[in-house]
């Protein structure tokens, strides 16, 4: 196996699509509050901590007028279920580009209440927005879309309610949650935090479709009501018990996101590190950005295509054996190439660092 000298490493290895790193003082956070782990979540200790959570995201995204910060129990693949559930009225559209935008146009396409989804679709490494469709109430697709690395842009569709699929990049990219009615994700990417929670930022267009939906008769298992989640929300509080450790380490991944300068510094620095291996793969005759669009590349998670003469599976074990792990593509993709999750907590000196470890590693396979 190829030694990579130590001079060459990154000072931190992780770069995974999700979960991502996690910053070591946030672990550190974590120990300092670990008094909450193990307390009703109905009680004072653990409302504050949703509440300051709420009150960072309402900052950091400066949430308009009448916006509200719901969160609940399960992930993003449980919010789709959700939506399907609660959100859509009678028939949905969607932007698929990739597996986790398909997931959730599927989820649409099983529902028995709803009419068959209208489904835009691009081959991955392109982007797709639904246009507006009569009939249809709800549009929604991914700001970025994981799995390979593609970002499409967040803007008003039709007339219906805009719910934009945000998991890996909220806390990394921008957006006017204006032009959205649900800004939904879950923290384990940009917030570097744990699974087991979602996290919506809802126009009140969303949270009185909702309620009308649920007034109408419609069941809707608890678990699988948005309205449900705004009431306890507005307590400070989820259906269930939380992940009390995910609400820890996003509290302070929030608190250490402003202190780099909000939004646009996160944004730039997520932006400068992907940067970094694009550039790194447009320079290289064994290497090419697998986005061919330079203005739908994500500026979070960056996918790069390796020439045939190079066995990106040997690559990735060698790195892995040198400490350097995650940058394997998306398995349904079977492509020869990696991915790189840039997200906020990755230095970019790190970045820089891994383009010099690819260098030494493909010149000696």
């Amino acid at each position: 196996m190829i030694q990579i000298p130590d001079d060459l490493l990154p000072a931190d290895g992780r770069f995974g699509s999700g979960p991502a790193k996690v910053r070591p003082e946030a672990l550190d956070y974590l120990a300092m509050r670990g008094d909450i782990l193990g307390t009703s979540h109905r009680q004072a200790p653990v409302r504050d901590l949703v509440r300051s959570v709420q009150e960072s995201l309402a900052e950091l995204y400066r949430l308009p007028d009448g916006y509200e910060v719901v969160l609940g129990n399960g992930g993003s693949t449980l919010f789709w279920d959700m939506a399907v559930s609660s959100l859509i009225e009678h028939r949905s559209a969607h932007g698929v580009f990739g597996e986790f935008s398909r997931k959730f146009a599927t989820a649409s396409a099983r529902a028995p209440h709803l009419g068959d989804p209208v489904v835009s679709e691009s081959a991955p490494g392109g982007i797709a927005v639904p246009e507006p469709v009569d009939g249809v109430d709800t549009y929604a697709w991914a700001q970025n879309e994981t799995s390979t690395g593609a970002a499409a842009p967040v803007r008003r569709v039709g007339d219906g309610l805009v719910l934009i699929d945000a998991t890996s990049s909220a806390g990394g990219m921008d957006a006017d949650i204006a032009e959205t009615d649900v800004y939904y994700f879950a923290p384990q990417k940009n917030f570097s935090s744990d699974g087991g929670l979602w996290l919506a930022l809802a126009s009140p267009a969303a949270i009185e479709r909702a309620e009308r939906i649920k007034a109408s008769g419609r069941w809707i298992p608890g678990i699988l009501d948005f309205s449900a989640a705004v009431t306890n929300s507005r307590q400070h509080q989820t259906l269930n018990t939380p992940a009390l450790a995910t609400l820890l380490l996003l509290e302070d991944q929030l608190a250490w996101l402003h202190e780099l300068g909000g939004m646009q510094a996160v944004a730039e620095r997520c932006a400068t590190s992907t940067g970094i291996l694009y550039d790194w793969a447009e320079d290289r005759d064994v290497a090419a950005p697998f986005v061919q669009d330079p203005a739908h590349r994500s500026p979070v998670v960056a996918t790069l295509d390796l020439d045939e003469s190079v066995d990106a599976k040997q690559v990735i074990a060698t790195l892995r054996a040198n400490g350097i792990v995650d940058v394997d593509p998306y398995r349904a993709l079977q492509r020869n190439q990696l991915r790189v999750g840039c997200f906020a907590s990755v230095d970019p000196d790190d970045v820089q660092a891994l383009t010099a470890c690819l260098d030494y590693v493909i010149e000696r396979m």
